[in-house]
């Protein structure tokens, strides 16, 4: 399915729903206004980005304007949870990543300084871009109609994103070296995939090692040689698939 038709939905995070009213930030208020033109009266769809929708209407009290919500409805969990990790990149390639991954239905993406890496970030610009990255993964789920947001880890070192990852997921490398066809690494069985997609250049041997003494297969993506963010774009489509969550049946 593409497009999300007609239909209005707004992102309100979970803190700021309560009593049946969702508190309007100015981000809301602007969306509302200028790019929705909506007036007192009309109806929309707010989500929390923890899997809770409701219908809304959009009313003046007191002066000022609020959305009354309806019965918080949960959405259908996933049949798979995939997690991205990917290295840092320059220019816009990881916004491009980190939308797609959202329409596809990553649950968390784990961004990572490679020795390779063009991009070098100290902390306080990591956390500015991780902070960008969160706005376009909560606009992506606003547009393709999800009602939680992945959550969007700050740069970390490989070793740390390898040493967080959740228990009971299986860890896949896809290694321009060679692998295993992806078939036969992805397990439905398994609680869920983190997927890591080195740099264009590849991750350093010492990497891939680091990579396989966590635990991870190495894995192909075939014969042709991918930009980073095609990679990672077809990596999570592919995964999602095969564990079960976009057209792979039951």
């Amino acid at each position: 399915m593409t497009g999300t038709g007609r239909r209005r939905r707004l992102f309100v995070p979970r803190d700021r729903i309560a009593d049946g009213r969702a508190q309007i930030g100015a981000a809301e208020l602007h969306h509302l206004h200028h790019v929705l033109r909506l007036a007192p009266g009309a109806e929309l769809e707010v989500f929390d980005g923890e899997g809770g929708a409701y219908t809304a209407l959009l009313a003046e009290e007191g002066g000022a304007l609020t959305l009354v919500l309806g019965p918080r409805i949960d959405a259908p969990a996933p049949r798979a949870r995939v997690h991205l990790a990917f290295a840092l990149a320059r220019g816009e390639r990881c916004d491009l990543v980190v939308q797609k991954a959202t329409e596809l239905g990553v649950a968390g993406l784990s961004p990572f300084e490679a020795a390779r890496s063009m991009v070098r970030l100290d902390a306080e610009r990591g956390a500015e871009r991780a902070r960008r990255w969160r706005r376009i993964a909560a606009e992506a789920a606003r547009q393709c109609g999800r009602a939680d947001v992945p959550v969007v880890d700050a740069p970390a070192p490989l070793g740390r994103v390898l040493a967080l990852a959740p228990e009971g997921f299986r860890k896949v490398l896809f290694y321009e070296g060679g692998g295993e066809p992806l078939a036969d690494v992805v397990d439905r069985a398994a609680l869920g995939h983190l997927l890591l997609v080195g740099p264009e250049g590849g991750l350093a041997p010492e990497e891939v090692e680091a990579c396989v003494t966590a635990g991870a297969r190495l894995a192909t993506l075939g014969p042709r040689m991918l930009r980073f963010e095609t990679a990672g774009i077809v990596a999570t489509a592919l995964v999602q698939h095969l564990a079960g969550d976009l057209g792979g049946g039951k």
